[in-house]
């Protein structure tokens, strides 16, 4: 089935385009973005219960206006009489520039937006709509998993359940431009704690897609996994620290992605000189078997949509082919700036924050080598799973991951030792210029939120395949 339009933003488009029409006998280009999100989160343990609205729930309008070479925003959740709206988005505005060049303030002074004539209405399809299935149902469901896991050995001690479902409504509206999509997603986490002794571990496993209440099916089904992997950290390892072949699971394929690239190419960065990809656009910086897409139409996840918040639609950009860094991703405004075309990557946290150019799917593409063949390859190394958190400097491109385990290899085969936790770092052209083999299997995770530096965040996904490199562990 299809997940419905808002009726809400259906009943308000008229207004809305009567809107940027007004204002566009004061400025040279205006649009409107007009947002309904809606969707609820649960969460469950042996201890407690909790539903909530879910965190990204919104309902609210963003203008964006432009004239001499500037651009400024208003956003508000009261569509108001559009004559008395007009009046007071103009007044607000002007006199904010008033102030700001009276102090003197440097402009990015950047030309007007395209916009070209386009209409679009999509409404992605869903198996179940999130009000198919009661609270009440959920929550048993949800208590019964963790009742269920508690039960599969005496060593666990704890079982949490969290999982949404949300409905993203999104309408964009220039003078010559009127976009609507809906779409529904769903993203879970299943964690357990286990203790033997004076030892106490926990491990998760997530879950997402664009799907609704038939993630719950997901979540019964993997229970299993969780606690054989939870109880398996009870007898890990320090790994020693130094460099290794390593194998990276499609999980931690995507993280590198992510850290080592993603950030570092998003070209709003280019603009301030804040990001040393710049410099390397046409050149080598993997192995020529590196091939790594970016963009909310190379993968269905929870972070794919039509068109972004700029009124873009979306892409499948080619960051990386052969090894050679082609080019990154830019919201509208940096593209201008630029001179190059927006990628449909410019996203908002919500209708009241600024649009930033945003990562969505950041995904190395997949080889024709098998795990079987990257294990038999290695005398010496590891195979990393589990993705905790990482960080990089697009500055400088160094790159920490925090990760689960690592399973050592020698000679060929697995050994059975586990080391716990396992962090790898490392200047990223070295880490990707080392990659030797991809497996074709390939997998996308959508359980992921990023910051721009330390807010702003929005949903991303990433993955991979899996691949062998060199790494540095500690």
């Amino acid at each position: 089935m299809k997940a419905p339009f808002s009726a809400y933003l259906l009943s308000v488009e008229k207004q809305v385009k009567e809107l940027v029409q007004n204002l566009s006998y004061h400025y040279d280009y205006v649009s409107c973005l007009a947002t309904d999100c809606y969707g609820d989160s649960f969460s469950v343990s042996s201890r407690m219960t909790s539903v909530s609205d879910y965190d990204g729930n919104e309902r609210g309008f963003v203008i964006r206006v432009y004239k001499d070479g500037l651009y400024s925003e208003y956003s508000f959740n009261e569509l108001k009489d559009v004559e008395t709206l007009v009046r007071e988005i103009i007044v607000k505005l002007d006199a904010q520039l008033v102030i700001l060049r009276a102090l003197k303030v440097d402009f990015f002074k950047t030309n007007a937006l395209d916009d070209e004539v386009l209409s679009l209405f999509v409404e992605k399809e869903v198996k179940e709509l999130p009000e198919s299935v009661s609270v009440e149902e959920i929550v048993n469901r949800l208590h019964a998993i963790c009742k269920q896991t508690m039960q599969k050995d005496e060593r666990v001690v704890e079982c949490m359940a969290h999982m949404s479902m949300v409905h993203i409504n999104k309408m964009f509206i220039s003078l010559n431009r009127c976009l609507k999509q809906s779409y529904v997603y769903s993203e879970a986490n299943f964690g357990v704690v286990v203790r033997e002794e004076q030892t106490t571990k926990m491990d998760y496993k997530g879950f997402s897609g664009l799907k609704g209440p038939e993630i719950l099916e997901e979540m019964e089904h993997g229970s299993n996994d969780v606690v054989a992997s939870a109880i398996e950290l009870l007898a890990t390892k320090r790994v020693i620290p130094g460099e290794y072949d390593i194998i990276t699971t499609p999980e931690v394929s995507g993280l590198i992605a992510h850290e080592a690239f993603g950030h570092g190419v998003e070209m709003d960065m280019f603009v301030k000189n804040r990001a040393l990809a710049k410099e390397y656009i046409g050149k080598q910086i993997a192995s020529e078997m590196v091939e790594m897409h970016e963009g909310a139409l190379c993968a269905e996840s929870t972070a794919s949509y039509v068109f972004d918040d700029e009124g873009t639609l979306a892409n499948d950009v080619t960051e990386i082919k052969q090894g050679i860094l082609h080019t990154g991703i830019a919201d509208a405004l940096s593209a201008l700036r630029l001179g190059i075309q927006p990628t449909g990557n410019g996203k908002r946290e919500s209708f009241e924050r600024k649009a930033y150019t945003r990562m969505t799917n950041t995904v190395f593409m997949g080889g024709e080598n098998t795990l079987e063949e990257m294990i038999a390859s290695i005398e010496h190394g590891y195979l990393l799973e589990g993705m905790q958190s990482g960080m990089e400097d697009p500055k400088h491109w160094g790159i920490q991951c925090m990760l689960t385990k690592g399973r050592e290899i020698k000679d060929g085969k697995l050994t059975g030792v586990v080391v716990s936790p396992v962090i790898l770092t490392g200047y990223v052209p070295d880490l990707l210029k080392s990659i030797s083999m991809a497996s074709k299997e390939v997998q996308v995770d959508g359980n992921g939120y990023c910051g721009k530096g330390y807010k702003e965040w929005v949903k991303a996904a990433d993955g991979g395949p899996y691949l062998k490199a060199k790494g540095r562990l500690g």
